[in-house]
């Protein structure tokens, strides 16, 4: 079957070796990765939900289909993976019917996460969250375009009590389910990141880096991990020189927020140049 340029293109890199697909939450953190020679990009759910003036998880489905819709047109020679939370439904029929949209955006792959977003049961019964990874399949299936399916299990951000074991049962179970990629963010050690790839059963694994672990692309490349995604950290690092910046201000009435600053050069003759070059 032919599918896109940027499905057939994100699929190959799955294949072998290991890549880094980082996250903008903007056309121009997107434009600007891109520059930056990334092969990939995905869609943060957090980076995006703060420009909104959102918390994280509190961003509608159509306002971040229309988000989507905007990163894939922002770098139409690039694979674009959305961040597609917990699909926008309980049910597994509501979760194939969201995928639909979310294909109709243009991205080349998805991830379906198995928490709730509640606080009180935040991840979603092990028999229930295995159909919803099913009914995903299923929905991409049906429309023939080939988009890779991530299946995220939450243990380590929801708190399991016995998360690695949880993760990796959970992993092993989405992998026989159909999900093309496997993806347990929270490990942070090289024994954690090894359990996680095993449990995938040779299946392409993501892992999050989502801080400074003491971790490089290559010991985790090492473990057999075909891809690295880093979630909201690049929307969180922008935020925090932002946030002390204007602390400073705001208490101090000093201006040292700003000492670490580079000048606007690298910014206005890149996004100059890019633009001429799109146009």
């Amino acid at each position: 079957m032919a599918y896109s340029s940027q499905v057939a293109t994100f699929r190959t890199l799955h294949e072998a070796g290991c890549f880094v697909m980082p996250n903008p939450w903007d056309v121009g953190s997107a434009r600007w990765l891109r520059g930056q020679g990334f092969k990939a990009l995905a869609s943060t759910s957090a980076g995006f939900a703060f420009t909104q003036g959102r918390a994280d998880q509190d961003v509608p489905r159509d306002m971040m289909l229309a988000h989507l819709a905007d990163l894939v047109k922002a770098v139409p020679d690039l694979p674009v993976n959305a961040d597609f939370e917990n699909g926008y439904a309980d049910t597994p029929d509501g979760v194939g019917a969201n995928v639909k949209l979310c294909i109709a955006t243009g991205v080349a792959g998805l991830s379906i996460e198995d928490a709730t977003g509640r606080s009180d049961d935040p991840l979603y019964p092990f028999e229930l969250a295995v159909e919803r990874i099913r009914a995903a399949r299923k929905a991409i299936d049906e429309t023939g375009s080939g988009v890779v399916l991530t299946a995220r299990a939450e243990c380590f951000l929801t708190g399991h009590p016995d998360a690695l074991n949880e993760s990796a049962r959970r992993i092993a179970a989405y992998a026989e389910a159909g999900a093309d990629v496997l993806y347990a963010p929270g490990p942070k050690t090289l024994d954690q990141i090894s359990r996680i790839v095993a449990a995938a059963g040779g299946k392409p694994v993501n892992a999050l880096v989502y801080g400074d672990f003491g971790l490089t692309v290559s010991d985790i490349a090492a473990l057999g991990v075909r891809r690295i995604s880093i979630g909201g950290a690049l929307a969180r690092a922008a935020w925090a020189a932002f946030i002390e910046a204007t602390r400073l201000i705001a208490e101090e009435g000093s201006f040292r927020g700003f000492a670490g600053n580079g000048p606007s050069s690298p910014l206005n003759p890149f996004f100059a140049e890019d633009l001429k070059a799109r146009s």
